[in-house]
């Protein structure tokens, strides 16, 4: 009879601790998670508050990744006390971003019932189009040892609604910000009383003078019916003698203009700026066409 005890309690610990450690995979997007101690209901990512399960993304989009109803955690007074850090690594396994603990601040606890916890990370820099990377999501329980881990394999892509050509230079990256918003614009949309701004980063190619590069830029855009909105020779004319630092034009280099409220433009505005060497014959012309709304 004491034999029999022993085996149904042995039964029941080893029951126990299945219980307490979980590990799920999202097939359609390869998100997986684990749990010991802490588990979730339901953990999916959002793009512009829609669902998805693609892992390639525009560089600048945002993603949302969601945790709902977690459990597990130890309380006190009634409250729980999550940490959550970000961390991003690429093909190499090299760390390129990571957060502190994005909880800390809330020294109070959370009464929450369900409780949902977020987390987003933008497809920018440092990450760079045409890379690969790991983003990684840790759970943990600050008055506890319980934990729940996430991890998603993404790849990030250039905005193909912006075309690029290029003589005789490289580029990192080229695409549309929004001052007022203080975001990457991926879908080529933009709104009235804003600055945008044409970026590109990691320009390479022109020639240099003692550590200087005298880079010209221009910068058109016309709307449907042929209507000139904007139409500036060179943005840079008055550093056509001095010039510029050539880490300053590595780093960064950028045209914008103003989307006026008021005024009545004909969709779609074709925007067309290029890059120049003063001093020789490289050159990067990008093209796009925005919708003003």
């Amino acid at each position: 009879m004491k034999y029999k005890v022993y085996i149904i309690l042995i039964s029941i610990l080893l029951t126990g601790c299945k219980f307490r450690k979980s590990v799920e995979k999202d097939i359609a997007s390869g998100l997986t998670s684990a749990g010991d101690e802490i588990t979730c209901e339901d953990v999916y990512l959002t793009v512009n508050n829609e669902r998805i399960t693609r892992n390639s993304f525009i560089y600048g989009e945002i993603i949302y990744i969601n945790f709902n109803d977690v459990k597990g955690f130890a309380k006190e007074n009634g409250k729980v006390f999550p940490g959550l850090v970000i961390s991003v690594t690429n093909q190499a396994g090299d760390t390129v971003w990571k957060t502190a603990d994005l909880y800390s601040q809330y020294t109070e606890g959370f009464d929450y019932s369900p409780l949902n916890l977020t987390a987003d990370l933008t497809v920018a820099a440092p990450m760079q189009s045409k890379g690969e990377y790991s983003l990684f999501i840790d759970i943990r329980d600050s008055k506890g040892e319980g934990k729940f881990e996430t991890k998603f394999d993404f790849k990030v892509r250039e905005n193909e609604l912006i075309s690029v050509e290029t003589s005789g230079v490289s580029y990192n990256e080229t695409y549309l910000f929004s001052q007022g918003s203080n975001r990457i614009i991926t879908d080529n949309k933009i709104g009235f009383d804003d600055n945008i701004y044409v970026i590109v980063e990691g320009l390479k190619g022109f020639k240099e003078e003692n550590g200087m590069v005298y880079p010209g830029i221009s910068i058109k855009i016309i709307d449907a019916a042929n209507n000139i909105i904007v139409n500036s020779e060179d943005l840079f004319v008055k550093y056509s003698e001095a010039g510029v630092a050539a880490a300053d034009l590595t780093t960064r280099i950028s045209a914008h203009f103003s989307s006026l409220s008021g005024e009545k433009f004909i969709n779609p505005l074709h925007c067309e700026t290029v890059i120049w060497d003063k001093k020789g014959d490289a050159r990067i012309k990008a093209t796009t066409n925005m919708t003003l709304e």
